[in-house]
Order: C-alpha cells, then sequence, then structure tokens
C-alpha cells in the first residue's frame, strides 16, 4: 500500500501525543509507503485532482524524526489511501479541500474522511443527530435567545462551530456582569451562529473521549479532567489524560452513534462525552491514540490501521 497523509506543517507534531504519528508508525511497522503533503498542495487540473506530495519515511533520531523525499506533482489516484489529519479551525480552505477529495472519490480514489463526510458531520453540530444523547442544547446567533436559554438553564457552555481544542468556550450564568460582552463577542454582533448547552458538572470527572473505529468502540476512553478552576477538559487546554474502561453508558453511546457513522462512510470518530451526555462527535483528526495506547494494552493504531487496510481491499468503501 502506498498512503498518502495530508497533515499540518510536520515541525510542529508533539511526538509524545500525536495521534497522525502514531499511525505513521504503524504503517511504518507494516511496511506500507507513506507520502505527506498539506491541503494547500492540492490541485485540480486537466480533469485530475493532483498533489504536491514527497515520500515520507521516519527516522529514531530526534528532533530529526521524518524524511522527505522530493516533492513531485502526482495524482491522488496513485495512492492506495488519502488520510486527511489536519487540525481545524474548518474554515473555508478546509472546505476546499473537502470538495476536491469529492471529485478525486468520483474517480475511485479512497479518502478518510470523505469530503462528503467532513462536510456533512460539523463535530459541534453532528450531536443534534443523537437528540436522546444529548443535555439541553441551543443552536442559534440570535442574542435573545442565548439570554433566555442562559435564564432557562441557570449554568451553560458557549461554544463556536468551527474551532476545537476547547479554544473560545466560555461559561456562563445570568448574573455573569459580562453576558452581554460574551454574547456579542461569541456572535460577532449576531452575524456567526454558535451553540449553547446546559452545563454539565460531571466535567470535573473528565470530557471522555471514545474513539469509534469502523463503527465499533475502542474498549477504553480518555478522561481528559481539567484543571483545578478550569471548565475545559481539553489536552490543548491543560487538562491530564486518563485512561479508563468504557462505562456501560460510554459503550451505548458508542454503539449508537457507530452505525451512523458507518452508514456515512466515517473510519474513525472521537465521540466526547461528559458524564452520560455526547457533547460531540469530532471527525476531522481526532486525537488520544497515544494516551490510550500508553496506559493500556491497545494497540489503538493498530486497530485503525487494521480498518484502513480492509478499507482498502473492498471494491467499494464508503469512505471513498
Amino acid at each position: 500500500m502506498k498512503i498518502l497523509f495530508i497533515a499540518d506543517p510536520l515541525e510542529g507534531f508533539k511526538l509524545y501525543k500525536d495521534t497522525t504519528y502514531a499511525m505513521m508508525e504503524e504503517i511504518a511497522a507494516r511496511g506500507h509507503a507513506m507520502a505527506y503533503a498539506q491541503a494547500s498542495q492540492l490541485t485540480f487540473e486537466g480533469g485530475r485532482v493532483l498533489v504536491d506530495a514527497a515520500t515520507l519515511s521516519l527516522s529514531a533520531t530526534r528532533p530529526d524524526w521524518f524524511r522527505l523525499g522530493d516533492t513531485l506533482r502526482q495524482p491522488l489516484s496513485g495512492f492506495s489511501a488519502v488520510v486527511m489529519r489536519k487540525d481545524p479551525p474548518f474554515d473555508m480552505e478546509y472546505l476546499y479541500a473537502s470538495q476536491l477529495f469529492s471529485m478525486a472519490e468520483a474517480q475511485g480514489v479512497k479518502v478518510f474522511t470523505s469530503g462528503q463526510a467532513l462536510r456533512d458531520f460539523n463535530e459541534k453540530l453532528a450531536i443534534l443527530n443523537f437528540p436522546e444523547l444529548i443535555s439541553p442544547t441551543l443552536v442559534t446567533s440570535k442574542s435573545s435567545r442565548l439570554r433566555s436559554f442562559i435564564k432557562q438553564h441557570q449554568d451553560v457552555i458557549l461554544k463556536p462551530l468551527d474551532s476545537m481544542g476547547g479554544d473560545s468556550i466560555f461559561r456562563v450564568r445570568p448574573d455573569d456582569p459580562n453576558v452581554s460582552v460574551i454574547l456579542e463577542t461569541m456572535t460577532r454582533h449576531e452575524t456567526r451562529t454558535v451553540m449553547a448547552q446546559r452545563y454539565i458538572p460531571e466535567i470535573r470527572d473528565g470530557d471522555k473521549r471514545i474513539l469509534v473505529i469502523n463503527g465499533k468502540p475502542v474498549d477504553y476512553c480518555l478522561a481528559r479532567i481539567p484543571l483545578a478552576g478550569e471548565t475545559r477538559g481539553n489536552l490543548a487546554a491543560g487538562g491530564r489524560g486518563e485512561a479508563r474502561p468504557l462505562s456501560a453508558r460510554d459503550r451505548f453511546i458508542a454503539e449508537t452513534v457507530g452505525p451512523e457513522l458507518v452508514r456515512r462512510g466515517i473510519l474513525l470518530a472521537g465521540l466526547d462525552v461528559i458524564g452520560d451526555y455526547l457533547t460531540e462527535v469530532n471527525v476531522t483528526s481526532p486525537t488520544c491514540f497515544r494516551e490510550i495506547m500508553e496506559q493500556t494494552d491497545v494497540n489503538v493504531a493498530g486497530l485503525y490501521i487494521d480498518a484502513l487496510e480492509d478499507a482498502c481491499r473492498s471494491p467499494t468503501s464508503h469512505d471513498g
């Protein structure tokens, strides 16, 4: 197999926790060839989607852990699989890349996750497909509706729809003297849609990341426990990661969401669960492989590459 990674600059990888690097290590151990490019290196020309990609090999040397060959323009159809691992925000450039992926998929290229799924399954809005699994939720750009929701539920989390890692998340109560400026900032004076969710106090026990591979949950989640005084459990916001076996509720949530992920052709997703509630469905570049692998005997990267190999062997793949 020859696998192309579309990812952020390799120089910025934090190897001790990077999920994409864990995937690369597993692929290298199996003897598959790898190549690397950034999303900006995708091109449509002559009726085909092309990429300016370089061969990629790994090294045990630090910090020079990777080696790239010459960059060559080549068709995406020359790869067994294209793995999209660029981090959000899901901005217009991300959207354009997803559209190029869809064009390539129409010509037989296998992309994980597919362009259509990336467009259709917004990581925040995706939970609305499972109303029985979520806490009270409002999606709007209108400050008056947000104020009413905050008054009704007394303790509310506000989050943008296009970010990651706990960025720009606010916890708001009705008596907060900064409510007006927070709503103005979040909605950009009612020109940007945001999500409001009733605060879930179980966040103190961790924001659980449940990995779902080809519709099936990994047996351990990573509970991301907030710093003292912090609302966000995200590792990027300083949270501490603790691997835990799935609870019965965790497994129920994952097994409820799993078939829909398979139907939409999403090979890998990261479900965020706080307490008994589903809060996000991450499909762009789900993380937490490394932490679970280091704290348990589960080779999560191996499970994912098994699924990737199976999908590539299949004559038709939902994900591409």
